[in-house]
């Protein structure tokens, strides 16, 4: 499934004081890096956020999930990016906050 490109504006227009943001193509979707380091990912009209030890439990605890795909052989976990919480859409300045974390696991 290709990104919601009215969703990715959206996300870029919310995330713009970040710093430099660019798009690229990942997964079918879209990447999210500022200054070259990506930090999130877009499918469809979900927002995917880097996670690491530090940060996985915090978005385990709002009932963030991993990314998922499945292939002939079986379902595949990407532990290294979980669902943006739905509350972070509908607050500009903790999304921000969760992104910098993101920003920092690098």
């Amino acid at each position: 499934m290709a990104a919601n490109a009215e969703f990715v504006s959206y996300i870029e227009e919310l995330l713009a004081p970040l710093g430099s943001l660019s798009a690229g193509r990942f997964f079918g979707g879209r990447s999210l890096s500022c200054h070259g380091q990506q930090f999130a990912w877009i499918i469809g009209s979900t927002l995917y956020l880097r996670v690491g030890d530090a940060t996985r439990a915090d978005f385990e605890a709002h009932g963030a999930q991993p990314f998922r795909y499945t292939t002939k052989k079986g379902e595949v976990t990407v532990r290294k990016f979980y669902t943006a919480p739905e509350f972070l859409l509908d607050d500009p300045e903790q999304l921000r906050l969760w992104c910098r974390r993101a920003l920092s696991l690098e």
